[in-house]
């Protein structure tokens, strides 16, 4: 028995051996091409969930950037709201794209994903890296920090951050601001609680060898968000 299917707009031909005939059981190959199209699915929908959030805050921060010039829109809420969106789009992206790519199997996150093929950045890097992007054209910077990374360049800058930190840890609830000045400008600073929003942040930290804490569970406070912002004139 035999059938044709089309690839790239040119036939081809797939020849089913009788034994398969009468199994209810679709065949490999329909499986592995099902798979494949629900992980481009995922793929593609996330990557228009994530343009529509990167649309949103550059459209939004030429206000947000300089809230200090803008009358009854405090910093704290000004951090909120960025704070609000990255969370938003950084849980999204762990639990619904790479948690989800790694149960169908073939795809993982990985902290080399510039070099491995199928790899996925890990959720941290996802921050990193979009971060990056805003900071060349907003000044908008974020990054993550914690009492106990893995890359020791992720630990607080200095005591004040390590206070701050120690602090959201013990009440994730309250989140730590103060005014910083950098070469001449003023930036809000603020550090919210990086809680685990999903198994691969719990997995990472608590299977890598350079790991200082290894007893991670998803809910636990693993650091901090760092946000900051340009206030404009004073």
């Amino acid at each position: 028995m035999r059938f044709y299917s089309h690839h790239d707009g040119l036939p081809s031909r797939h020849f089913i051996s009788v034994a398969g005939i009468g199994n209810d059981d679709p065949p490999a190959y329909i499986n592995q091409t099902a798979t494949r199209h629900k992980q481009e699915e995922v793929i593609m929908k996330s990557k228009a969930s994530l343009t529509a959030i990167l649309a949103i805050v550059l459209y939004l921060f030429p206000v947000i950037g300089h809230a200090a010039d803008v009358p009854g829109v405090p910093p704290e809420k000004v951090a909120e709201f960025i704070h609000t969106v990255i969370e938003s789009h950084r849980a999204f992206y762990t639990l619904h794209v790479v948690e989800r790519l790694e149960e169908q199997g073939g795809i993982k996150a990985d902290g080399e994903w510039r070099t491995h093929k199928k790899t996925l950045p890990l959720p941290q890097q996802f921050v990193i890296e979009s971060s990056n992007m805003f900071a060349t054209f907003t000044g908008l910077r974020y990054r993550l920090i914690s009492l106990w990374p893995i890359n020791p360049k992720n630990g607080p800058r200095d005591q004040v951050d390590k206070h701050s930190l120690e602090a959201v840890v013990a009440r994730p609830e309250h989140p730590v601001t103060r005014a910083i000045t950098v070469n001449d400008q003023t930036f809000f600073h603020a550090i919210y609680a990086d809680v685990a929003v999903g198994h691969a942040c719990v997995a990472c930290h608590n299977t890598h060898p350079h790991s200082p804490k290894k007893d991670f569970k998803v809910g636990d406070v693993m650091g901090g968000l760092v946000i900051e912002f340009p206030l404009g004139n004073q």
